[in-house]
């Protein structure tokens, strides 16, 4: 059974960087293009970046564009998420997610096609 296991996440100051990791167990982590979510509290769940099976393709949102960066070592079965410049407003849970495709190059920002997704780590920027 596939398992996502996230970490990095805390408590941080405005301005801050954080670098969230989720480890991949239980399936070949190549056959995953893999997504990055975030849900505040009262907010809907909100795409956040998504990187492609060997990493050539990747999207991040536009609310943190310029600032996170998505990637992936397929050697390490881990897919990362750097994140610079905090703001208050990236307070949330923070959820990595899978993609099982035969398409080398996809990726996505919808979470209903995300196959398996990691229990999530808290992030909170203070001002």
């Amino acid at each position: 059974q596939v398992q996502l296991v996230e970490s990095g996440g805390g408590l941080v100051q405005a301005g801050g960087s954080l670098r969230l990791s989720c480890a991949v167990s239980g399936g070949t982590f190549s056959n995953f293009a893999m997504g990055w979510f975030r849900q505040a509290p009262g907010k809907e769940r909100e795409f956040v970046g998504s990187i492609s099976r060997h990493g050539s393709n990747s999207y991040i949102g536009t609310s943190v564009k310029g600032r996170f960066t998505i990637s992936r070592d397929n050697a390490k079965n881990t897919a990362s998420l750097q994140m610079n410049s905090l703001k208050p407003e990236d307070t949330a849970v923070y959820y990595c997610a899978a993609l099982r495709t035969d398409y080398i190059g996809s990726y996505s920002a919808d979470p209903s096609r995300y196959n398996y997704w990691g229990q999530g780590t808290q992030v909170t920027v203070s001002s």
